[in-house]
C-alpha cells in the first residue's frame, strides 16, 4: 500500500503521460481480457493445500477462461481449473509447515529424518555457492541479450522516458529512503550496510526479473552476510516472493494513471483510491514471474474505464522495469525477514534453550540405554 502511494503521488507530481506521447506511439494492440480479482485470490486458495505436493513443485494452479471473439471485444463464456508451469513455492510452504509440525511433535525418533533433511539442505547450499562463481557472466549475458533485442533504442527512451522515469523514481526512493527508514527505526542497526549485503541477491534479481529465481542466493546473503537466522530468513522469504510484491504495485498504479493521462482521461479522488487499493491488492495474487505486472494491469484499467489497448505500448520498456520493480520485491521480503527476527529475538532465544535441553535429555537417555544394555549383558554372561 505504500509503494502505491509512493507510485500515486510521483506520477500525478511529474505527469508522465500526454497527449502527444499517445500520438507519436500510436494505438495499442491488446486485446480486451476480462479478468476476475476473485479469482485471483481464490486460486491463492487453491494454491495454498495443493492436491499433491510432487505436483506443486512443478505446476500452479489457475483460472483458465473460455472466450469467445465478438467483433472488438471478448466474451468470458467458461470458467476451468488448469495448471501452468512454475512452483507452487505457497503450497510447499504450507506442506512443509504442517509436515515439520507434526515431524517435531514424534520426539525423539523422528531426529534421523531431521538430520537428514538437514544434510540435503547443506548439499543444495553448497551447489548454489559453486554456480555463484559464474553468476556475473550470466547476468552480464541476459542483460546485454534484453537491450540488444530492443529494436530502436533510442526512439523508445525518447517516447517514454518519463515514464521510465516516474517508474525508477518510485522504485529507488522506496528501496534507498522508506526500506532504510523502517529498519532503522525497528532493528535500530545500519540499513545501508544490510542492504550492501544484499548486493549479490539484488543482482540476481535484476538479471532474472524473478524473486523465486533469487531465493538461494537471498538464502546465502541473509545468513552470511546479514547474520539473520535462518529460521527466520527460510520461512519469511518464501511466502513474501508468493504475496509481497511492492515493486509491482507500484508499477501498476503509475502505469494505469499514465495511460489515462496519456488517453486525456479525468480521475477524481475517488478512482485514484479506486487505482492504488485494486494495485495493492492485485499485486498480492501477482505470480513471481517476468512480466506478471501487464497482466495484472486490465483489472485496474477495467476499474477506471481506460483503454486496455495501450499496456501493449509497454512492452518495449517492460523488460527493463520489470528488473527494477522486482528488486524493490526482493528487498521487501529481506528486509521483512531482518525486522522480524529483530522483534522474535526473545522467542528464537527461549526455543534455542529448549532445542539444548531437549539435546541433554536425548543425550541422557542414550547414554542410560547403553548403561542398561552393558548390564543386561553382564547379567547374559553371568
Amino acid at each position: 500500500l505504500v509503494s502505491s502511494l509512493i507510485g500515486l503521488i510521483l506520477v500525478l507530481a511529474i505527469h508522465p503521460g500526454s497527449s502527444e506521447t499517445k500520438e507519436l506511439l500510436g494505438a495499442g494492440s491488446t486485446k480486451q481480457r476480462n479478468l476476475d480479482l476473485v479469482d485471483n485470490f481464490l486460486d491463492l486458495g487453491r494454491n495454498l493445500i495443493p492436491n499433491n505436493v510432487f505436483q506443486a513443485s512443478m505446476e500452479t494452479a489457475i483460472t483458465r477462461y473460455t472466450e469467445e471473439v465478438t467483433g472488438n471485444s471478448t466474451i468470458i463464456t467458461g470458467k476451468t481449473l488448469d495448471y501452468r508451469s512454475g512452483t507452487n513455492t505457497l503450497g510447499i510452504i504450507f506442506f512443509c509447515l504442517t509436515f515439520g509440525t507434526v515431524l517435531g511433535s514424534v520426539g525423539p525418533s523422528g531426529k534421523p529424518l531431521v538430520n537428514l533433511f538437514s544434510i540435503i539442505d547443506q548439499v543444495i547450499m553448497k551447489m548454489v555457492y559453486m554456480v555463484m562463481w559464474v553468476s556475473p557472466i550470466g547476468i552480464a549475458s541476459v542483460i546485454a541479450a534484453k537491450i540488444l533485442g530492443v529494436a530502436d533504442l533510442a526512439l523508445v527512451m525518447s517516447q517514454l522516458g518519463l515514464f521510465m522515469v516516474t517508474v525508477c523514481s518510485g522504485v529507488f526512493f522506496y528501496q534507498f529512503v522508506v526500506l532504510q527508514l523502517i529498519y532503522f527505526m525497528i532493528v535500530r542497526k545500519n540499513p545501508y550496510k544490510f542492504w550492501w549485503g544484499l548486493f549479490q541477491s539484488w543482482m540476481t534479481a535484476f538479471a532474472t526479473a524473478s524473486t523465486a529465481a533469487a531465493l538461494p542466493i537471498s538464502f546465502r546473503c541473509m545468513k552470511e552476510n546479514n547474520r539473520v537466522d535462518p529460521r527466520i530468513s527460510k520461512f519469511v522469504l518464501p511466502i513474501g516472493a508468493t504475496i509481497n510484491m511492492d515493486g509491482t504495485a507500484l508499477f501498476v498504479t503509475v502505469a494505469s494513471i499514465f495511460i489515462a493521462q496519456m488517453n486525456n482521461i479525468p480521475l477524481n479522488a475517488g478512482a485514484y483510491a479506486t487505482v492504488v487499493l485494486t494495485s495493492t491488492a492485485a499485486s498480492i495474487a501477482a505470480a513471481s514471474i517476468p512480466s506478471a505486472a501487464l497482466v495484472l494491469m486490465l483489472l485496474v484499467l477495467t476499474a477506471i474505464d481506460a483503454p486496455y489497448q495501450d499496456v501493449s505500448l509497454l512492452w518495449a520498456i517492460d523488460w527493463f522495469l520489470d528488473r527494477c520493480r522486482t528488486t524493490n520485491n526482493m528487498l521487501g521480503d529481506c528486509y521483512g525477514a531482518a525486522i522480524v527476527e529483530s522483534l522474535s529475538r526473545k522467542e528464537l532465544e527461549i526455543m534455542d534453550k529448549l532445542a539444548d535441553t531437549n539435546d541433554v535429555e536425548i543425550g541422557n537417555l542414550e547414554n542410560q540405554e547403553k548403561k542398561d544394555l552393558g548390564v543386561d549383558n553382564v547379567a547374559t554372561d553371568l
